[in-house]
């Protein structure tokens, strides 16, 4: 009987030993991906957030953690990745490290839960326009309905006044420092006092914890060098200056012998701006097919008359330069800065060193045929002045004298002046000479 226990609490022990590293597999199947959200909101951020979450679906993640510190940045590109974040099907959890302020504020409430570091804050969200001045009133309405609606898309029953308050400066809440005039920023005591966070952490593992997957196997994603170079390039404030660098090169190397630096530039320019908007998933290869075209019509131009190739490549060029951009008027304002830039460096080029350019003195008259150079259009027949002559035909008040035997071209003082009346030359200004009626009688032949 003693055998028979025994062997029954042996095969026990036996079976619990081999069942722990199904335990342990299980266990450590239970995956969280920690993606950053961090530097400005813009275009680049989105396209590498798409990246994180598609990984982070197909490898069948529980949760995903925004590891948030970000002053904010673009509206549309904030609006984006909050409808990026509604259509993932991973849960998300915000993780403030630091501050969730502007569009980071609006990122971190589409969150599912937010947790905040002691020290992090989350708020100041009014909408800015590129010069850093508010937006106008329907931009600032449609933001400040996009914050409350962010408070209320998590689940959690958020009193949205303070989203509004975060956005909308007329909203008083004296008791948060946000008076009359005041955006709204939350400390993280006062988030967690008002609900807008589930927790107060110290630690990324502590947000682990307090979610439930302590046990989990977090999977860190990061930039790639490419999504790196993508967002530095596709940011709106990189793009016109990589527009103006690309024009002011192709202008300098269009009126410069040969192919050199200037060439070099501008193609650089294009191919990096095109690389950037197409890693971060804005540029379609129909873009850069119109952009191709476009080029292929303006080098036509050089060999076909008539100058329609070269304003429908012109178009074609414009027109995939913005339709590689997210959007399409900010791309535009882009290219006519480019333009004008271009424009006025070739105003200068023009204006100091046109005789010394290789194509222009192809394409405009950049010789003056002026006097200072012994140039004379009109001999100017000054010794004419005082001499008396004949008409020959009437004055009306154009006509024609007779002077030592030569027929000269004269026009009168305007009034009418018969044939065959006596004349003293009065003016000349070149082929114009001006006659008076006399009744003297001159140096007549």
């Amino acid at each position: 009987m003693h055998k028979m226990i025994g062997r029954v609490l042996l095969f026990i022990l036996l079976l619990s030993v081999i069942s722990i590293p199904f335990i342990q597999t299980e266990a450590s199947g239970t995956k969280v991906y920690k993606v950053p959200v961090e530097e400005e909101v813009e275009k680049g951020l989105l396209a590498f957030l798409k990246r994180s979450f598609s990984e982070a679906e197909q490898a069948g993640a529980e949760a995903i953690i925004l590891e948030i510190d970000t002053l904010g940045g673009f509206t549309d590109a904030a609006d984006k990745i909050a409808k990026l974040m509604d259509e993932t099907e991973v849960p998300i959890i915000a993780y403030i490290n630091n501050r969730a302020i502007s569009a980071g504020a609006l990122i971190a409430l589409h969150a599912k839960d937010i947790y905040m570091s002691p020290n992090a804050t989350i708020g100041a969200a009014q909408a800015i326009v590129a010069n850093g001045n508010a937006a106008d009133a329907k931009a600032q309405s449609k933001w400040i309905a996009d914050m409350i609606n962010a408070a209320n898309s998590s689940g959690h029953d958020r009193d949205t006044k303070y989203a509004q308050a975060m956005a909308d400066p007329d909203v008083d809440l004296p008791q948060y420092r946000a008076g009359k005039g005041k955006l709204l920023t939350l400390t993280a005591s006062e988030a967690l006092e008002v609900e807008y966070s589930q927790g107060t952490v110290s630690s990324f593992e502590e947000v682990l914890a307090k979610a439930g997957y302590e046990n989990a196997e977090v999977i860190p994603t990061e930039l790639t060098i490419f999504e790196k170079i993508a967002r530095f390039i596709a940011h709106p404030i990189v793009v016109p200056i990589l527009l103006s660098i690309a024009g002011l090169g192709l202008v300098v190397e269009l009126y410069s012998p040969g192919f050199g630096v200037p060439g070099t530039m501008a193609i650089t320019s294009l191919l990096l701006f095109f690389y950037g908007h197409l890693v971060a998933g804005f540029a379609g290869y129909e873009s850069i097919v119109l952009f191709v075209v476009g080029v292929g019509l303006v080098i036509a131009e050089f060999f076909l008359p008539g100058g329609i190739a070269g304003i429908i490549g012109s178009l074609a060029i414009v027109g995939g330069i913005i339709l590689a951009g997210g959007n399409p008027m900010y791309m535009a304002i882009s290219v006519l800065i480019a333009v004008a830039i271009a424009s006025t460096g070739m105003v200068i080029l023009m204006k100091f060193f046109g005789k010394k350019l290789h194509l222009l003195n192809k394409v405009v008259l950049m010789d003056a045929t002026d006097t200072e150079s012994g140039y004379v259009s009109n001999v100017n027949r000054v010794e004419l002045l005082g001499r008396v002559a004949k008409t020959s035909t009437p004055l009306r008040p154009a006509g024609a004298i007779e002077l030592d035997g030569e027929r000269i071209d004269v026009v009168s003082e305007g009034s009418y002046i018969d044939k065959g009346k006596n004349v003293t030359i009065v003016k000349v200004e070149g082929s114009r000479i001006v006659v008076r009626e006399s009744e003297e009688e001159g140096e007549i032949e």
